[in-house]
């Protein structure tokens, strides 16, 4: 069985859908099953990845778990002490790609690597993903975006090579199944550098809209986002990023096309698929 933390988040829930899919057993992780629909062939885990013991539990009979930072905060140690315990014999770990390459505030890097540490130390079998920035990240310009055909943002010229959500799933799987990805850590991103106006011109593209970027004090940002209910700390590994990548563009590899065996997903595909939540809203 496969236990995944962060079974309702952007990458977790597809990380679900593709391990059921293939056929695995999954415990998908979260607080609240009644409020939460996973596929069927998923068995929902009332827990918080926080409190590791709420877990106890449902660890027997996992042989793998994937590890997402932020569903398990400080925990991770004591988490992967009870599942070492329990007997399960692999982690793979959502790290990110500055861990690796630098970028953004540097305590937010750390964040990371004390993470990979404390795995590293679990004596389990891990595989680190080090991830680009999500694609999906650009939700956050989704009711601007349907109000007034403007994505509001700062530091346009940052280039950052935005990773699809499935392909992190994707790839995931492969290492959460797959032996042969153990001790491996791979830095993963997007097929493409991209700037926010870009971004911005590739979701006109897919809603059929001119859509422009407008540049705005990165503070002003911060308070948007904290307006739309956004965790404190968003704003601060959003924006403290791109301003690296205004300096320096964030990376670009190949590892998901060689993992994958095929392209990786591009922005456009993303926004393609995502068009609906950003198209302009309709009179009342």
């Amino acid at each position: 069985m496969i236990m995944v933390t962060g079974a309702t988040g952007t990458v977790g829930r597809e990380v679900v859908n593709l391990l059921v899919a293939g056929g695995a057993k999954v415990a998908a992780v979260t607080r609240d099953p009644a409020a939460t629909a996973f596929p069927d062939g998923a068995r929902a885990v009332a827990g918080d990845p926080s409190r590791p013991q709420s877990l106890t539990p449902a660890l027997d009979g996992v042989e793998a778990l994937l590890l997402s930072p932020r569903a398990v905060g400080g925990a991770t140690s004591e988490l992967l002490r009870l599942a070492a315990e329990h007997g399960v014999r692999r982690v793979v770990v959502l790290s990110a790609v500055t861990v690796e390459y630098g970028g953004g505030y540097r305590r937010f890097a750390r964040e990371f690597e004390l993470v990979e540490a404390a795995t590293r130390a679990s004596g389990l079998r891990w595989t680190f993903l080090r991830c680009a920035d999500f694609t999906a990240n650009a939700l956050a310009w989704a009711p601007q975006i349907r109000r007034t055909g403007v994505a509001s943002g700062a530091y346009g010229d940052a280039a950052t090579s935005p990773i699809h959500e499935r392909d992190v799933a994707a790839v995931a799987v492969r290492a959460l199944l797959d032996p042969a990805h153990d001790g491996r850590a791979y830095a993963i991103t997007g097929p493409q550098s991209l700037t926010q106006h870009d971004k911005a011109r590739l979701i006109g593209e897919a809603v059929g809209r001119e859509l422009r970027f407008e540049e705005i004090p990165p503070e002003r940002l911060r308070q948007l986002m904290l307006a739309q209910g956004l965790p404190e700390d968003v704003p601060d590994r959003l924006i403290g990023y791109a301003a690296a990548c205004l300096e320096q563009p964030g990376p670009t590899t190949d590892s998901v096309a060689r993992l994958l065996g095929r392209p990786a997903l591009t922005f456009a595909d993303w926004a393609a698929e995502h068009a609906d939540v950003f198209r302009e809203l309709s009179p009342s």
